[in-house]
C-alpha cells in the first residue's frame, strides 16, 4: 500500500500555514514503521504513567474500555467496533487539519476525524499540528462517554450553523472548542482533573495545568469562554473548569445566534486576564472563590 501524503505547511508572508485536505482515507496501518510504533508506545507509556491522579476518571477508564495499549498503533477498524457499540461514533482517517465546514459536518454525523500519521521521535514533546497520538489518545476515549459524545455532536451541528453566519461567530465557537474539548479541566470530588485532549496528550501541560501557580483556573461560563483569546504556541494562561460533562451539553442547547449577535458588540478578553465575578479555583484543592471587583 502506498502511504498517503502527509499534510505539509506552505510558507507565506504570514509565516507557515497548514495546507488543508478534505478527503477521508483508509488508515495505512501496514505502512507504519517500527519507529512509528515505537513513538506511539513511548508516548502512550509516558502519559499512562503521569495521568493517574491528574486526568479525570472517565478518561482513564475509557482508555481501557476502548482497548488502547502500548503494543502498537491501534487499528481504526478495531476501535470502531467498540466505539459504535458504545455511543454510535466512528473514526475516519484524514491527512491532517480540515476546513471548518468539513470538520463540523463530521462531528454532526458522529464521525471523528483522526490524522493517520504520527510524529517523529524528535517531536515527542511538541508538534505544531495534531497528529495521530493527539487525535487518538487525546480525543477518542471520551467519545465512549455518552454525555460527552452528545456534546461533540451538538458542537458539530452548532458549527455548521455558525459557518453560515460570519467569521466572528466561528471565532466564538472556536474558543469554546479550545477551552473545553482541547484544554478543559473538570471539578471532581478528588479535586481538579484534566479532560481536554490537548492536555492529556502532553506530558508537560498535564503537570503544568494543575500544579503550576502561573495559569488561571476559572469557572466555566459560556459567554466568558467565547470572549477569551487563547495561545496556540505556549502552555495556556487560562483554563476553564466545568462542574461535569452535563454542564457542557446543557451549554449547547440554546440557539447561539442571539449570543453571537451580543458578543459582536463586545470586546474580547486577553488570554490571561481575570475579571471581577470570575470564579477562581485553587490549584491544589480545587476550592473556588468569586473574585471581587476591588482585587
Amino acid at each position: 500500500m502506498d502511504t498517503p501524503r502527509r499534510v505539509e505547511h506552505q510558507q507565506t508572508d504570514r509565516g507557515y500555514i497548514p495546507v488543508y485536505a478534505t478527503g477521508v482515507i483508509e488508515q495505512p496501518w501496514a505502512s507504519y514503521s517500527a519507529t512509528d510504533h515505537g513513538v506511539w508506545a513511548q508516548l502512550f507509556r509516558r502519559q499512562r504513567e503521569i495521568l493517574p491522579g491528574r486526568a479525570c476518571r472517565e478518561f482513564l477508564d475509557n482508555v481501557e474500555r476502548i482497548g488502547l495499549g502500548a503494543d502498537a498503533i491501534p487499528k481504526f477498524d478495531d476501535l470502531n467496533r467498540v466505539l459504535r457499540r458504545a455511543t454510535g461514533w466512528e473514526l475516519v482517517g484524514v491527512e491532517g487539519l480540515l476546513p471548518d465546514h468539513v470538520f463540523f459536518d463530521h462531528l454532526a454525523h458522529r464521525r471523528f476525524p483522526v490524522t493517520w500519521w504520527i510524529r517523529k521521535p524528535e517531536q515527542l514533546d511538541y508538534i505544531a499540528e495534531p497528529d495521530l497520538f493527539h487525535d487518538l489518545f487525546g480525543h477518542v476515549p471520551l467519545l465512549m462517554n455518552p454525555v460527552f459524545a452528545d456534546y461533540m455532536q451538538a458542537y458539530g451541528r452548532g458549527g455548521m450553523k455558525a459557518h453560515g453566519i460570519d467569521a466572528d461567530a466561528l471565532m466564538n465557537l472556536t474558543r469554546l472548542y479550545w477551552y473545553t474539548v482541547e484544554f478543559g479541566l473538570i471539578r471532581t470530588g478528588e479535586g481538579l482533573r484534566i479532560y481536554g485532549s490537548g492536555i492529556v496528550s502532553s506530558k508537560g501541560e498535564s503537570i503544568y495545568c494543575l500544579e503550576s501557580d502561573a495559569p488561571n483556573r476559572l469557572g466555566f461560563d459560556l459567554e466568558r469562554v467565547m470572549r477569551t483569546r487563547y495561545k496556540i504556541d505556549t502552555y495556556q494562561q487560562t483554563y476553564f473548569v466545568i462542574d461535569g460533562f452535563e454542564q457542557l451539553f446543557e451549554a449547547t442547547r440554546p440557539d447561539f445566534a442571539p449570543i453571537y449577535a451580543k458578543l459582536k458588540t463586545l470586546p474580547a478578553y486577553p488570554a490571561g486576564e481575570v475579571l471581577p465575578g470570575d470564579r477562581v479555583y485553587h490549584r491544589g484543592t480545587g476550592e473556588g472563590w468569586v473574585r471581587s471587583g476591588d482585587v
